[in-house]
């Protein structure tokens, strides 16, 4: 009987490899960069990113525009229209003025105030966005790569059922195994067939999300760099929760409208305006100055309910800085609690991988020289493919852990790795 040596296939090295690398028959013409230059290229460039980006500007272009004085106002008045002439000189009179509004009673720097906050308000939205893209960008870049280790890991496991076909019909031509072992050999590579289509339609996805995401022009093919096993630069210290984007959110918009009910306060007081002009009597040359002083009078609006809806504002806006600031704290212990257990499952799952191949080199040494059944070695080699997607699993929770702490700690996700 020939003998089918799969010892090759069932070194560590070999099978961590095929997990983790990219199949080289994919184009590298739509390679995704290393995830380090791809969150950058998204920053910039991402739909969603350019969005907060412009709401950033345009919150900028409101502040700036909040400093403006206002505008002076020109009047004509033409007075006297055919009025019957005096020793006949007419007595048609011309008024030409102009008025200078000046906002008093703090009424200018209370719109100011608003305006800046509201910029620091958006900036930091900008900030809380840019934080959570990037989270949910390394999820989508590390999912990419779990589904092309599965396919890897899928597309390997049919090559091992292919071998273990041709082993079975050599058994069965040697008149060492029964003719159904041969066709329990033809369905184990059917099912191994439908796995790596699947894992294929799961891979084409993932990458095409990821694409989506970063705003790619083409749905990407590749991946240039593993997440699944970078290291992340974590702080050692621990941040506060008021350092938490989130946080850091929701009170600049509460100081948006703290300062918005300044405004509403100082609405009533007048707008007082200084005039000075000129008059013409008649058709002669004589003339004399005007000025003058205006002012409305808060009589029938004193915005009081005004007032009150600014207040409301505020008092909604804090209550939602303090669920806000709850929540964080517990997505903080949870992002803790989910790091140390995942580096636990994948310690595990790692060892478990180890035992697998091994278990399966021998089932396939013994299936090979005729002690071990082919059920057996059926059973070790589903094992190992489990064993092998629990590590792909395992690393993938982890990225995802590690992720969402560095959400709620206020850190781009995997920005600096190693």
């Amino acid at each position: 009987m020939k003998q089918v040596n799969l010892s090759l296939l069932c070194r560590p090295r070999y099978i961590g490899a095929a997990v983790w690398l990219v199949p080289a028959a994919l184009s590298h013409a739509a390679e995704a960069p290393p995830y380090s230059n791809l969150l950058q290229q998204s920053l910039a460039l991402a739909p969603a990113m350019v969005a907060q980006a412009a709401d950033v500007r345009a919150a900028g272009a409101d502040a700036a525009q909040a400093r403006a004085w206002l505008n002076p106002r020109v009047d004509t008045v033409l007075e006297n229209l055919g009025a019957p002439a005096s020793d006949g000189v007419s007595q048609r009179q011309n008024t030409y003025s102009i008025t200078q509004p000046f906002e008093i009673g703090g009424k200018r720097g209370a719109r100011v105030a608003v305006g800046e906050r509201n910029f620091a308000a958006a900036q930091a939205r900008e900030r809380q966005a840019q934080v959570a893209y990037a989270a949910e960008l390394a999820v989508a870049y590390a999912t990419a790569e779990a589904m092309l280790g599965r396919q890897a890991l899928a597309t390997e496991n049919l090559a091992r059922a292919n071998e273990e076909l041709a082993a079975a019909r050599a058994l069965v031509d040697s008149g060492k195994e029964a003719s159904l072992r041969s066709a329990q050999a033809k369905a184990s590579v059917a099912a191994a067939q439908a796995t790596e289509a699947a894992a294929i339609n799961d891979a084409t996805q993932a990458l095409a999300r990821l694409s989506a995401m970063s705003g790619a022009a083409e749905p990407y093919t590749a991946l240039a760099s593993s997440l699944l096993t970078a290291l992340p630069a974590i702080p050692g210290a621990s941040m506060t929760i008021g350092e938490s984007p989130s946080v850091r959110a929701a009170e600049a918009e509460r100081s948006a409208l703290d300062a918005q009910v300044d405004v509403e306060r100082r609405r009533w007081i007048p707008d007082v305006g200084v005039s000075a002009g000129i008059r013409r009597y008649g058709w002669t040359n004589a003339s004399g100055y005007v000025v003058g002083v205006t002012a409305s009078i808060p009589l029938f609006d004193q915005n009081r309910n005004g007032i009150n809806a600014a207040v409301e504002r505020v008092a909604a806006a804090q209550a939602r800085l303090d669920s806000v600031r709850l929540e964080a704290n517990a997505a903080r212990q949870s992002a803790v609690s989910q790091v140390a257990t995942t580096e636990k499952q994948l310690v595990a799952a790692s060892e478990g991988e180890q035992a697998a191949a091994q278990a399966y080199r021998m089932g396939r040494i013994g299936y090979e020289s005729g002690k071990t059944p082919l059920m057996e070695l059926l059973a070790v080699r589903r094992a190992l493919v489990e064993a092998r997607q629990l590590t792909i699993d395992a690393r993938l929770a982890r990225v995802r852990a590690l992720a969402a702490l560095a959400q709620v700690d206020g850190r781009l996700a995997f920005e600096e790795s190693r």
